[in-house]
């Protein structure tokens, strides 16, 4: 029986196996990650190498140090998880990896990795968009979570509205048109010589500041449920010249503020009324950015006023990790979406 052949006939045996765990890899930036999930909703080994470290020295993520490091921590990562669980890779039932959206090199590294240890077990092999693994990171935390539902979807390098029909199916309602939300406050942090990464860094020094002391522009943007960042990030960029021009110091906090209370309210506003105008039941956040503090804030105190349940991942899995790709895999698996040994990496890989 070939390897094709093998795995079609395991996948078929999980679709009435009462629990299905799942090794997954991700690769996808600059966190090389190996978790296994129970039946797309239970860690049971979660492990996370940053690179922040490497790359904090550039100010930003170098695509080729990102991948030589996931070459030197693939192994080890698989490996941790698995002593974690206290299992061996014959124990878990399928193997998932990061195909994309992200950085090439980074995501043919987890794809090669994954792809060698998956013909070589002989398991089925599932392939995941991060995308669709930031929204699944919901189902972790919530065990009670199931479509439909609205996501938005907030990271360094998306910021999008879906509906969330049913598990691997999407309906895209908005988008950014310019800048994400998580690559603005990068950007806004290094006008304001925070260190890399900058998210968390505006995010933290934002609580000390005054959110109304600069005034920012909400650009308007062609389609209702759409984003736009470049317009705040100009103007914020602006403000700084200004006063450095007249030699005055950058109030840090009170800019910091300003920025995030910006940023967050856009965010907001649309979320919101994309949920209340599709008559979504329920609204989740997911991505990196859903970390942020005061969209947290915000984002309850709307859903608590128009009586609409909340879902938002525990802080450690809003970050990128290799658990929110297995649990997305296990409902690929579920539908016998398996991948071919021709996998590869597809950085520019959409959701929708």
């Amino acid at each position: 029986m070939t390897y094709t052949e093998s795995v079609r006939t395991q996948a078929e045996s999980l679709q009435n196996r009462e629990h299905v765990r799942v090794l997954a890899l991700e690769t996808s930036c600059d966190e090389t990650a190996a978790a296994i999930v129970e039946d797309g909703r239970v860690i049971v080994s979660n492990v996370v190498f940053s690179q922040i470290d490497l790359h904090a020295l550039y100010g930003g993520v170098v695509p080729e140090i990102a991948s030589r490091a996931h070459v030197e921590a693939c192994d080890r990562v698989i490996d941790e998880a698995l002593k974690a669980a206290g299992m061996r890779l014959g124990d878990v039932d399928a193997l998932a990896v990061t195909c994309g959206p992200g950085l090439v090199g980074a995501l043919l590294t987890g794809v090669s990795c994954i792809k060698g240890l998956a013909y070589a077990a002989g398991k089925p092999l599932v392939a995941v968009n991060h995308i669709e693994g930031h929204v699944s990171a919901n189902y972790i935390s919530h065990p009670d979570l199931k479509p439909p539902f609205v996501c938005l979807v907030v990271s360094g390098g998306h910021s999008h509205i879906v509906r969330v029909e049913d598990y691997g199916e999407y309906t895209l309602l908005g988008q950014t048109v310019d800048d994400a939300a998580g690559e603005a406050f990068d950007k806004a942090a290094r006008v304001l010589g925070l260190p890399y990464p900058g998210g968390p860094r505006i995010d933290a020094l934002a609580e000390e500041g005054n959110p109304h002391a600069l005034a920012l522009p909400h650009p308007h943007t062609p389609g209702r449920y759409d984003y736009s960042f470049s317009g705040m990030k100009t103007a914020f960029l602006n403000a700084a010249n200004k006063l450095e021009m007249k030699g005055e110091p950058l109030p840090k906090a009170d800019m910091a503020a300003s920025f995030r209370h910006a940023v967050v309210s856009s965010l907001v506003d649309k979320a919101m009324l994309a949920a209340h105008e599709t008559h979504a039941p329920a609204l989740a956040l997911a991505g990196g950015v859903s970390a942020n503090r005061l969209l947290r804030r915000m984002m309850q105190e709307a859903c608590d006023k128009a009586g609409l349940p909340l879902y938002m991942p525990r802080l450690e899995l809003c970050t990128d990790n290799a658990a929110m790709i297995a649990s997305a895999a296990y409902y690929r698996l579920r539908r016998g979406e398996l991948a071919p040994l021709t996998l590869n990496a597809e950085p520019g890989l959409r959701l929708v």
